[in-house]
């Protein structure tokens, strides 16, 4: 069901952003954050405010994704074009200062999220709006698509002793929201005290995957290279919390993974007795040229979807993550912290978000029956989730 997708920045364009003359304005932003041709939305909203646009704030990865993995902070820079500062936020700080926030009225947010609740755009958004409700400022989300589109929802959700940058609340990993969508949520749950509106996207519904929108991928990440690279990512990123390789340093991350120690045809053999909807997979061998495994020949898989609407990654991952530990339980292991600054719980518990569903796999528990404990919980998960929707 293709359409012509209108984000919300082109709809400030097309209608309201004459309303904000006048006014100071930040915009949160990265190298994704684009109109149908390309154009970045800073220059697109210079053109048009001029010096209104005070300042650029950018999340993890940097304005240009140029930092690679968690913990790689990006410095504070200077746009010499428009002639403003850039605040990152993820430095020293996580969340805008008094002092970043003190020299505009308005924070506008253009971010490409993808979809997963580990990505951390959405924890980079609640803390803005945490700060724009500490200093009575107000935030404009400019929305985008889910790229997994709004109509599936997939895995546990997040216990409140695991929240953390990489889980700001309790979603499951697959949360089928808009960042808009998620903006409203976060206000109501945490009570925040701040002005905020959404700027909708016209021509797109909760049906809709990313091909269906006629618009453009640009990487919002250094590692999300295609948009179906965040079709696996909601399972492939279990890897970050294993001593596996996601796939980083090779050219198709997340859609590859492997280690030097894996027998992949003892994994391939009870991987095919199994029904995955949505994928082919196939052995693939890979030598990453930086990150885990690097420089080292890696035995492991690609995992090529086939049918992004049938495809479940949680599910598949699980239960790569459950042969792969019946088979090399010796040299199988889970990554030490920290993790996205946590320094006391394990990666995998953060990442996964319930610390009884890793004891369950490690137990040799079917996938299924851990599924079937999280149905009633994505059941009031859905149903609260009703109360933010903008599409439908």
């Amino acid at each position: 069901m293709k359409g012509s997708v209108l984000t919300g920045l082109e709809c400030f364009i097309e209608q309201v952003w004459k309303r904000f003359k006048g006014l100071k304005l930040g915009l949160l932003c990265n190298q994704a954050s684009v109109d149908r041709k390309l154009r970045p939305s800073k220059y697109v909203l210079h053109s048009l405010l001029g010096p209104q646009l005070e300042a650029l704030f950018t999340p993890q990865h940097g304005y240009g994704a140029e930092e690679q993995d968690n913990m790689n902070e990006t410095p504070h820079g200077f746009d010499s074009r428009l002639g403003i500062p850039i605040y990152s936020l993820y430095s020293e700080t996580r969340e805008p200062t008094r002092q970043m926030l003190e020299q505009i009225d308005t924070l506008l947010v253009d971010l490409q999220d993808v979809g997963c609740r580990v990505y951390t755009f959405g924890s980079t958004l609640l803390n803005c709006l945490k700060a724009a409700s500490d200093y009575q400022k107000k935030v404009i989300v400019l929305d985008r698509p889910n790229p997994l589109g709004g109509a599936t929802v997939e895995g546990n959700l997040l216990k409140k002793e695991l929240f953390s940058f990489v889980g700001p609340w309790e979603l499951p990993m697959r949360h089928g929201l808009t960042l808009g969508e998620m903006a409203l949520m976060f206000k109501g749950v945490y009570k925040l005290d701040c002005e905020l509106e959404v700027i909708t996207m016209k021509g797109w519904n909760r049906d809709m995957l990313w091909e269906d929108t006629s618009l453009p991928w640009v990487m919002p990440s250094p590692n999300m290279p295609f948009n179906h690279t965040a079709y696996v990512y909601p399972g492939q990123v279990i890897w970050e919390g294993t001593n596996l390789s996601e796939g980083r340093g090779t050219c198709r991350p997340f859609e590859v993974f492997g280690a030097p120690f894996l027998d992949c045809e003892a994994i391939s053999k009870d991987m095919g007795k199994l029904d995955i909807p949505g994928c082919l997979t196939m052995e693939f061998h890979f030598t990453p040229t930086f990150n885990k495994w690097q420089g080292k020949r890696c035995n492991g898989f690609f995992i090529c979807v086939t049918n992004p609407r049938a495809f479940r990654p949680f599910r598949t991952t699980l239960l790569f993550l459950k042969a792969v530990i019946k088979h090399h339980a010796k040299e199988f292991s889970w990554k030490e912290p920290p993790y996205e600054y946590v320094f006391d719980k394990r990666p995998i518990d953060l990442i996964i978000g319930d610390e009884r569903i890793v004891r369950w796999i490690e137990e040799g528990a079917e996938v299924k029956e851990i599924e079937e404990v999280w149905q009633d919980d994505l059941k009031d998960y859905l149903e609260f989730r009703e109360n933010f929707l903008l599409y439908r």
